[in-house]
């Protein structure tokens, strides 16, 4: 049937929503790799369990990999857990829970063979060590009976991956059941017992395609709703602002809603600022470490093998020392070039290409070239159509590279999130582990029976897709264990449905109580709009926060301003006003922001 030619807009907010209450075991919280690894797996372990998924968008395209990704970066192989545990730590210069590292890196192999039983494309090795990609790949067997995968590091595998996220989210559809999946619903409060203070027993959120709150009481619950994009300004401006590195419905939900009842946060002041292609935020790890492409500065040098890197990489040893070196050092020397006026970074994708094209026959090279292309299409398309607005062949102009603005997240090259209890092996310190009852209960936050996974574990970064995924699964399997031995708790919410009702819709009801006082309802003395909140926030972060407009740095007194406009954004928020269901959406965005 044709769409209509002219959109409907957006379903306006009414007063008085309908009321969904709702009482289940176990529910989680979100619709991403790490929420998919939870929802396959629970049912496993929780047979008569009643399970409830709760997602903000559609699970076949939520989450940090919606658009797909053209490589998988955590898969262990023959390496040892032992071994992935040193080169997080390295990377991200020892501020990290080894106990969380190596429990993960036990686990995260089993995820990826599963998504090629799920028919997730990997590339392999034949017999003569040429690359065999897309369904080519399977002539040599999969990954599990020990075919060798195409490697462009030593965690890193390459993939067809444009459809990755719709085969995870449809084998966690299968294994859960799409009755007991709830999508379009935006959880924003999650609420405690009424008679232990300390325990989950529930969350309130609302639909963004219907006028409906949803109230839900659980025994336990798994928090992961990402990490947390556009509290920073990002480079992009005008129709462009949107344009970012990790997915802009990334709200800071888990952090926010999980420390407002108490969980306890821990590296929170560490922000991820990967180096992208500029303006369209393409991928660099395929250039760098498939096609062996180098960084040059605006002079046309090498610089991270300069005399002068080298120096001032020796000033950070050992972790500036290492083999590898650090995202973040390398990130530091691409500024300090910057900053010296030899910029721009330029990615010299023209003499990687001739380089490799020098031992291919005309068919691999023209094989080579679209897969220059496919690693945008497959994960940011965006770079892509940026690439043709520009006329830019990779192959006869290079691109310019730059940091991005700064991102909070746990499972990339990041590790903020919350504190949580690590496994019970005996090596693990006392400590990095608890629960409830005398049982540990791993993946668990401070607060009883609330878990988190992915972007929401703290101090243990690079999980990547696969390891969050795994993450999901490893939670799945301490929740089902948390469920039976909390079979007689009963969770009790003190607040009434009507004053939840009133906190979700509260700006409906400022926006409807003032829309009329003037002409314009986008100005309006009684209420602020969702938009104009999110700039007034990115202005604040970007000039006095360490954003780009200061090369990412700050002092004391620049955080003395911000924590003074935050304290006035935070009351300003009191004020904030939805005419629909996507300012309502937003206007819940950017309070956790």
């Amino acid at each position: 049937m044709a769409l209509p030619n002219k959109p409907l807009g957006e379903t306006k907010a009414v007063r008085d929503p309908a009321v969904d209450e709702r009482e289940v075991d176990i529910l989680i919280v979100g619709g991403g790799m790490a929420a998919c690894g939870t929802a396959f797996e629970i049912k496993k372990w929780a047979p008569d369990a009643k399970i409830l998924l709760c997602d903000k968008a559609a699970m076949e395209r939520s989450g940090a990999v919606a658009q797909g990704l053209s490589a998988i970066n955590t898969y262990v192989g023959k390496n040892s857990p032992e071994d992935y545990v040193k080169m997080v730590r390295n990377d991200l210069m020892g501020l990290v829970r080894e106990d969380l590292i190596f429990d993960l890196g036990c686990h995260v192999d089993d995820s990826v063979h599963l998504f090629e039983e799920w028919g997730l494309p990997i590339w392999k090795k034949n017999a003569e060590g040429k690359t065999l990609d897309g369904k080519k790949g399977l002539e040599v067997g999969s990954l599990k009976k020990g075919a060798e995968p195409v490697r462009t590091g030593k965690w890193q595998i390459m993939i067809n991956g444009e459809s990755y996220k719709r085969v995870v989210a449809e084998a966690a559809k299968l294994a859960l059941g799409t009755e007991n999946i709830i999508e379009r619903c935006f959880i924003v409060e999650l609420l405690l017992d009424a008679n232990k203070p300390n325990q989950i027993a529930g969350a309130v959120g609302f639909s963004v395609r219907e006028n409906k709150v949803y109230i839900i009481k659980c025994k336990t619950m798994m928090v992961a709703c990402g990490g947390a994009v556009n509290i920073y300004m990002p480079r992009s401006v005008g129709e462009g602002k949107g344009r970012a590195w990790y997915p802009v419905w990334n709200a800071g939900s888990t952090y926010t809603m999980c420390m407002k009842v108490g969980a306890e946060l821990s590296m929170m002041e560490n922000r991820f600022t990967p180096a992208r292609f500029k303006d369209g935020y393409g991928p660099v790890g395929a250039w760098f470490l498939l096609f062996k492409a180098k960084t040059l500065n605006g002079l046309g040098e090498d610089f991270a093998s300069s005399p002068a890197a080298k120096a001032e990489l020796q000033r950070y040893a050992p972790y500036g020392t290492a083999a590898v070196t650090p995202t973040c050092l390398r990130n530091h020397l691409m500024l300090f070039e910057m900053k010296a006026g030899r910029g721009p970074i330029m990615m010299d994708t023209v003499t990687a290409l001739a380089n490799l094209g020098k031992t291919m026959d005309k068919k691999e090279l023209k094989h080579l070239e679209a897969e220059a292309w496919e690693d945008f299409l497959d994960m940011t398309c965006g770079q892509a159509n940026l690439w043709c607005a520009q006329d830019c062949e990779p192959e006869k102009k290079n691109s310019e590279v730059m940091p991005t603005e700064p991102y909070l997240l746990g499972s990339h090259s990041g590790c903020c999130g919350m504190w949580v209890s690590g496994p019970d092996y005996d090596w693990v310190p006392a400590a990095y582990k608890w629960g409830d009852g005398g049982k540990v209960y791993n993946r668990m936050t401070t607060v009883v029976g609330l878990f988190t996974s992915g972007d929401g574990v703290g101090c243990s970064g690079h999980k990547f897709s696969s390891g969050s995924h795994a993450e999901g699964r490893m939670a799945a399997k301490e929740m089902a264990k948390f469920v039976r031995d909390h079979a007689d708790f009963k969770p009790a919410i003190k607040q009434s449905a009507a004053e939840l009702v009133d906190l979700v819709y509260k700006p409906v009801r400022t926006y409807l109580d003032n829309c009329n006082y003037t002409t314009a309802v986008d100005i309006n003395p009684n209420y602020i709009k969702p938009s104009g909140m999110a700039l007034r926030l990115m202005k604040a972060t970007h000039e006095y926060g360490a954003g780009t407009a200061t090369y990412y740095q700050t002092s004391s007194k620049n955080l003395e301003i911000i924590m003074d406009l935050l304290a006035t954004m935070r009351i300003d928020c009191e004020k904030l006003g939805a005419g629909d269901l996507h300012e309502l959406m937003r206007a819940w965005e950017i309070y956790h922001r």
